[in-house]
């Protein structure tokens, strides 16, 4: 079986029972994390004279998986890399704290012998999420003014690997 889909884990209401302390395991709810997806936050060369600045911003609050944003990063870094080689700057602006925990169910005969159901069912940890509330931006890109649609392609494509609505804001620095 694979992932459980987005729908499982994206209600942002929801308190996050992530707590991991490396001084005291003992006081963790968490006893092992599981591992990180996104391991790059910063692509390009960052330039002081980028005159345009464009940002991905949440427009309602979600919780999104770091391997859909590992996703949609790699998908508008590629598109940058191959319309604006070395003219952008490329920053992903969450990190993913909060764990992902589900209560593994056995499907199958003979299967209400072997667990307890729901009865403590506090879940083991299986994957990492970012919590994202409305107006929190997700990538900033950097860059100068004539790639600005090299910059609105980017991230559009990266909007359509993500759950949740998004838009994109301009700033144009001066």
């Amino acid at each position: 079986m694979g992932l459980r889909p987005a729908k499982c884990i994206r209600t942002p209401t929801k308190k996050a029972w992530t707590r991991f302390s490396q001084k005291k395991p003992r006081k963790s709810y968490i006893k092992s994390m599981p591992h990180k997806d996104l391991n790059v936050y910063r692509m390009g060369a960052k330039k002081a004279d980028f005159d345009y600045t464009a940002s991905l911003v949440a427009d309602i609050p979600v919780v999104l998986r770091d391997n859909a944003i590992e996703s949609a990063r790699q998908t508008a870094n590629k598109e940058l890399e191959t319309k604006a080689a070395g003219n952008y700057f490329f920053l992903v602006r969450v990190y993913p704290h909060n764990v992902i925990r589900e209560n593994k169910m056995v499907a199958g005969a003979g299967a209400d012998r072997i667990q307890k159901g729901m009865r403590q069912s506090f879940g083991r940890p299986t994957d990492r999420s970012a919590m994202l509330k409305k107006g929190q931006p997700l990538f900033t890109v950097s860059t100068y003014k004539a790639n600005v649609p090299f910059v609105e392609r980017a991230l559009r494509k990266a909007t359509m690997k993500l759950s949740g609505r998004f838009r994109l804001v301009p700033e144009v620095c001066a």
